[in-house]
């Protein structure tokens, strides 16, 4: 188990982040679905689910003192590699059969910036900082 000291030094928004979308993912998948890139093979379900298990994966190793940075560069991986379905829903004008916000072309374009901050909340994490 972590130190108290190490505990203040948790990255609890990364862990957050990554296992609320993991959950999210497993909890209200037909949310996720439209937004896998239709070039991507197999079924968007798949897809959902799987990148949902890594999500949750992520997170779990940043709880770790011992894992903690490989799962900094994990989450910075998969932050990056999700990146193409909120570019697939911005090039679609949004989720159409979505509840507003997010049926919007203009949501769905400003999502596109803020996984910046992710990716660099990911690299302080994978770095130790």
């Amino acid at each position: 188990m972590d130190s108290p000291e190490t505990a203040s030094c948790m990255p609890w928004r990364m862990i957050a982040l990554m296992g609320g979308a993991g959950v999210t993912h497993f909890t209200n998948p037909g949310f996720f679905d439209p937004i896998v890139p239709r070039w991507m093979p197999g079924k968007a379900r798949t897809w959902t689910y799987a990148s949902g298990a890594v999500e949750l994966a992520c997170a779990g190793l940043m709880m770790r003192l011992q894992t903690r940075r490989i799962g900094g560069a994990a989450a910075f991986a998969t932050i990056l590699a999700v990146w193409p379905a909120n570019w697939q829903m911005a090039l679609d004008g949004g989720m159409p059969d979505a509840k507003p916000p997010m049926d919007s072309a203009a949501v769905a374009w400003a999502r596109l910036p803020l996984q910046l901050p992710m990716l660099w909340g990911a690299v302080k994490v994978a770095r130790g900082s």
